[in-house]
């Protein structure tokens, strides 16, 4: 399904009135949606007339379909049902952070341009090349790419940029994050000069502001949201807690009947498997995604936490980067996040389009830094909630860990006085008497040194 467009019951201003040609506004219904998002009210037109626009939007505010619809329309005079690939050159190359973002937008692609004669692929890493060195020789209109994965087919020479009219970077604070920018700076050296150009970013800092002012030609600046800010369509809770009592509380909350879905956030790698083990031990339907997995292990997974067939995902930060799940009620962190705008993007996984959403966070005494960071970046307090006590906490505590139990035969209460009187809890103090015992030997009479003299010559002499 195609990234969410909002609706209400009595749209005022439809898709219609933006101009869209009726093969795209026929997709569109199929969706089922009637009235753009504010983000496609002011980008649809500017992207219709050519313009280059920076624009400033979290995920889930109908960003992909604010650029999508419009450039597929500017599309409409080259569309070709030629089977030759001459007539089928890259028209639109649209540049993702993620395997997962760029799968996404691929999709709103296809869905919106199914009435049209126009051809489309997704190219991104960790699976072979080669079929899609296949499906770029046989010509495509639109290509949806990672940066490193377009540089191996540009190697490849299996892909031309000549007839490249508009370029579409998304999620560029994403692409810094993950060290992108410079493969992104290689692939504009490569493409005409003369092009439309739009770039979207949840935050602008000041290398997103200069790779702009070297992308864009005089573009307009469309921000719908003010940036950092959370959704309001979410509830944010904290759940101050003990380290030790996390992982009980969170067995806990997952078991209970309000949440039905769950995305749990992990910091590392390591502990983002482990708590998937965890939780797999405990009875639930967990699985982990984090970036040491494959590429097809990573498809697999999120594709069965899709379609419901696991309950729970354990993420890290950088697999979860432009996850897309349509109704997720619910994310927990589980470890706060070192950096703040971390948490506006985790928690932006859910109350998407309108819908409702909770965020939880587990928080322990060693994160209350990383707490005092994120309200103040969001500019609020969170609310802070006891944690509630569930019958999982008491088993999981009564349940000796592996070195806990072998510290618990070590440290057993036992015997120290033994059958002669000694106690070996205290060996340095002198034993007392002890009474006689027909079960025990008599004790031996005590030594008695023999009397020495010394001798004139030889030394010690006995008597």
């Amino acid at each position: 399904m195609s990234e969410p467009i909002a609706q209400t019951g009595t749209p005022s201003f439809t898709f219609a009135h933006l101009g869209l040609a009726p093969e795209l506004l026929r997709a569109v219904a199929d969706e089922g949606y009637t009235e753009p998002t504010p983000i496609q009210r002011q980008a649809i037109p500017l992207v219709l007339a050519g313009q280059d626009i920076l624009g400033g939007a979290q995920t889930g505010t109908g960003k992909t379909a604010a650029f999508t619809l419009p450039l597929l329309q500017r599309l409409l005079p080259h569309v070709s049902s030629s089977p030759s690939p001459a007539r089928h050159p890259v028209r639109v190359l649209i540049l993702a952070p993620t395997r997962e973002l760029a799968l996404q937008v691929h999709e709103s692609v296809k869905t919106y341009s199914k009435y049209l004669p126009l051809r489309s692929i997704c190219a991104f890493g960790g699976v072979d090349i080669k079929p899609q060195i296949e499906e770029l020789r046989k010509g495509v209109e639109i290509l949806v790419a990672t940066p490193g994965r377009l540089l191996d087919h540009v190697e490849q020479k299996s892909v031309s940029f000549a007839s490249v009219q508009a370029l579409v970077l998304d999620e560029a604070d994403r692409m810094l994050d993950m060290g992108f920018i410079p493969d992104v700076k290689r692939i504009l050296n490569l493409l005409p000069a003369n092009r439309q150009s739009l770039l979207f970013s949840a935050t602008f800092s000041e290398e997103i502001r200069r790779l702009a002012d070297t992308m864009l030609r005089s573009p307009i600046l469309i921000e719908v949201a003010r940036r950092n800010t959370l959704t309001e369509t979410v509830r944010h809770r904290v759940h101050p807690v003990a380290e030790h009592d996390k992982r009980a509380l969170l067995i806990g909350l997952l078991k209970s009947d309000d949440l039905s879905q769950c995305l749990v956030f992990v910091r590392t790698k390591l502990g983002c498997a482990r708590l998937a083990r965890e939780l797999q031990r405990a009875g639930l339907l967990a699985e982990a995604i984090h970036g040491d997995k494959s590429q097809a292990d990573r498809i697999k997974t999120l594709d069965a936490f899709k379609e419901g067939r696991t309950r729970i995902l354990v993420a890290t930060d950088v697999a979860a980067r432009g996850l897309d799940i349509d109704d997720l009620p619910c994310v927990i962190n589980y470890e706060l996040p070192h950096v703040p705008e971390d948490y506006v993007h985790r928690t932006g996984r859910t109350g998407r389009a309108g819908k409702q959403g909770i965020a939880i966070s587990l928080a322990c005494a060693a994160e209350m830094g990383y707490l005092a960071e994120i309200e103040k970046l969001i500019k609020r307090p969170l609310e802070r909630v006891d944690a509630p006590l569930f019958p999982t906490d008491q088993a999981i505590r009564a349940r000796p860990s592996r070195n806990q139990g072998a510290s618990s035969l070590r440290q057993a209460p036992r015997n120290t006085i033994a059958p002669d009187g000694f106690d070996f809890s205290k060996p340095y103090e002198p034993m007392g008497e002890v009474p006689d015992s027909p079960d025990l030997p008599k004790k031996p009479e005590p030594h008695k040194p023999r009397k020495v003299i010394a001798a004139l010559l030889g030394g010690v002499g006995r008597k």
